[in-house]
């Protein structure tokens, strides 16, 4: 029996490693429970989830665009600096909607006393610079979208107003 003290010797420092292994044991596991709540968190706060998702796939595509030429060019003449000079535009108006497209041409004669008006208040010396063209850019847009209001359509189906011509004499 002198083997049973060597036996009880080698089960004891068996058993003292093991108390060491379950505290690893325990650090591991509490560390992949933690990553493992870190990449969920992650998860939650950075992937789209369902309602972003079908966002997305209910939006359409656009549709194409859709001009409207203001025909025959707007002809007006104005004063600058004590001379009359005269001011051509061709103008287009640019709208995705048909329906829209149907309106304008509908109120063609509105639309261009209005802007004949407009573009006859117009000055020499502002209209002559870029930032003036683009303002009165700008006021002709709201001009006719105003005449589409009126109308009972929806201005904000009329994206834009483009320039085609523009001379001044």
């Amino acid at each position: 029996m002198a083997d049973v003290p060597v036996l009880e010797a080698a089960v004891a420092e068996a058993a003292a490693p093991k108390g060491k292994g379950k505290t690893l044991l325990i650090v591991i596991v509490a560390a992949v429970v933690l990553l493992a709540g870190g990449g969920v968190a992650a998860w939650f706060a950075f992937a789209p989830h369902g309602k972003q998702k079908h966002a997305e796939v209910k939006k359409e595509p656009l549709a194409p665009a859709l001009y409207v030429a203001l025909d025959p060019p707007f002809v007006v003449n104005f004063e600058a600096e004590q001379q009359v000079r005269f001011l051509q535009i061709t103008a287009q108006l640019m709208t995705r909607d048909p329906a829209i497209v149907e309106m304008l041409k509908a109120n063609d004669p509105v639309i261009r006393n209005d802007l004949l008006l407009l573009f006859g208040n117009q000055k020499y010396t502002v209209i002559s610079t870029r930032e003036g063209k683009e303002s009165l850019r700008t006021q002709t847009l709201a001009a006719v979208r105003q005449i589409i209001a009126a109308a009972g359509g929806k201005p904000e189906k009329l994206e834009a107003v483009y320039f085609t011509s523009f001379v001044m004499q």
